[in-house]
């Protein structure tokens, strides 16, 4: 039986919103990274850098470019702000990101409150006496 070692050096990477870290290749993507140990956190489409799904904020830490980033989903100005594809760049040292892409939101959204939950159904009750 052969084993094989993955000997290249590693970092870890932390996704901000949901606490979620992995170890991550310093030579492969930060989504190819996760996807491989079966991780969630950083939402993920084609994997090449042309559907903008995998945007995230570099936060803490820096990477290293690994093909070019497409303008329809980063902006230059965004790119000097730390906003990149995670499909498309390296760790170079440890990452903490947040992811930005199109599927923030689940992230963010906070549940309604309980007592507006029961305004709407004593609302609908009213509507079915009439």
């Amino acid at each position: 039986m052969a084993f094989s070692f993955d000997s290249r050096p590693k970092v870890n990477v932390c996704v901000a919103q949901t606490g979620e870290s992995y170890p991550c290749a310093t030579n492969e993507s930060l989504l190819k990274g996760m996807l491989k140990l079966g991780r969630k956190g950083i939402p993920a489409g084609c994997v090449n850098g042309g559907c903008g799904v995998c945007k995230v904020r570099i936060v803490e830490g820096s990477v290293t470019v690994l093909g070019p980033v497409s303008r329809a989903h980063v902006s230059a100005e965004e790119e000097g702000c730390g906003i990149t594809l995670a499909c498309r760049v390296a760790p170079a040292t440890a990452v903490r990101l947040e992811v930005i892409g199109k599927l923030e939101k689940p992230f963010s959204k906070r549940p309604a409150p309980a007592a507006d939950h029961r305004a709407t159904l004593q609302m609908t009750q009213q509507q079915g006496d009439m």
